[in-house]
């Protein structure tokens, strides 16, 4: 079950809501298959000027994505082509949407979720 939390520039954010959720689906169905489609689970921040720092210094041309993935992603013998290619597509799409400017600063984080720690619900989603 893809969960993503992204944190953009409130101001570059603003009124592509829509065309960002539809992007960031689609990079997970490219690499994940379309059964993943109706598993995608994004929420979008809008994080005021001033308020992200790289290196002690504010910047305004970042993206921060950290996708909740199953634990057994990093077990696969596919492993590596696997989560490259969703770090790659996950920066394209907030690129295409957002601005390229934005590609250099966009860090996605994968973070594994062994299967018994998921709930939705608040029953263990298998």
């Amino acid at each position: 079950m893809p969960h993503l939390a992204v944190h953009l520039p409130e101001n570059r954010l603003t009124g592509k809501e829509p065309a960002l959720v539809a992007a960031l689906t689609d990079a997970i169905v490219d690499v994940y298959g379309e059964w993943a489609r109706d598993l995608v689970s994004v929420r979008l921040a809008g994080v005021p000027a001033g308020r992200f720092a790289q290196g002690g210094k504010p910047v305004d041309a970042y993206a921060s994505v950290t996708l909740g993935v199953r634990a057994g992603v990093f077990e696969r013998p596919d492993a590596a082509r696997i989560t490259a290619r969703l770090g790659a597509a996950l920066t394209d799409a907030i690129a295409r949407v957002v601005g390229e400017d934005l590609r250099a600063g966009t860090m996605v984080e994968l973070v594994a979720s062994p299967p018994e720690r998921t709930f939705v619900g608040g029953v263990l989603a298998v």
